[in-house]
């Protein structure tokens, strides 16, 4: 699938003239530069202006709340997994964290392709692994920005959490097509069935899922 047609008409159609070239000459100059600063890219900016005025016409442009991520990116992602996925079928929903220098990046992704395409994300605040509040918010948007298809979450150790998955529990009750989640355990963990009937998660003979099962 040829991605950039629809980058091009939805961002056409959703900004004026004027930003619709500031950001393609924005993208131009990451791609050259390999640059994310503001300092380094109003600095090579190509506009006949002060350095000052180069760097405050960046930085409200990247506040501009077309550019939000609920507005404009969720838009877009829709109408590409629109053409790729028929609504009713099933999507596969990968939770993910990655420690990236000294930012914390909390992401939800699709599988496509046996590639994980970003939806959402959040920049944590803190280091290491993510609370049940924030697993929360970044999963709450998704939910409803796929209501028309079967979904099925699946996460590491860091998301095996009771409270997440009472969660989700109660929102596939109330959700127009099933939610599924499937979270990897540690071996050593118990699991209480009854009151009276627990057992360890190793000694539960369950079988792994082949991969070929959620690609």
């Amino acid at each position: 699938m040829d991605f950039l047609p629809f980058y091009q008409d939805y961002l056409q159609n959703s900004l004026s003239k004027n930003k619709f070239l500031l950001l393609r000459i924005l993208v131009w100059l990451l791609q050259v530069h390999k640059q994310v600063r503001i300092e380094r890219l109003a600095a090579y900016l190509p506009i006949p202006i002060l350095y000052q005025s180069r760097r405050k016409k960046i930085q409200r442009f990247l506040v501009e709340p077309c550019l939000s991520l609920v507005l404009f990116w969720f838009s877009l992602i829709k109408l590409i997994v629109e053409e790729e996925f028929k609504p009713g079928s099933r999507l596969t929903l990968v939770l993910d964290r990655t420690q990236w220098q000294d930012k914390n990046v909390f992401m939800i992704s699709v599988v496509w392709r046996k590639r994980a395409f970003p939806i959402y994300w959040i920049l944590l605040e803190k280091k290491g692994s993510s609370n049940v509040k924030e697993q929360i918010a970044l999963i709450r948007p998704v939910l409803k920005l796929f209501s028309d298809y079967d979904l099925l979450i699946l996460g590491d150790r860091e998301f095996h959490g009771v409270e997440l998955s009472y969660w989700l529990k109660k929102r596939n009750r109330r959700a127009k097509n099933p939610i599924y989640f499937a979270f990897r355990e540690r071996k050593d963990v118990y699991i209480r069935r009854s009151k009276k009937n627990e057992k360890r998660f190793q000694y539960l003979n369950l079988t792994p899922i082949p991969s070929s099962h959620i690609n």
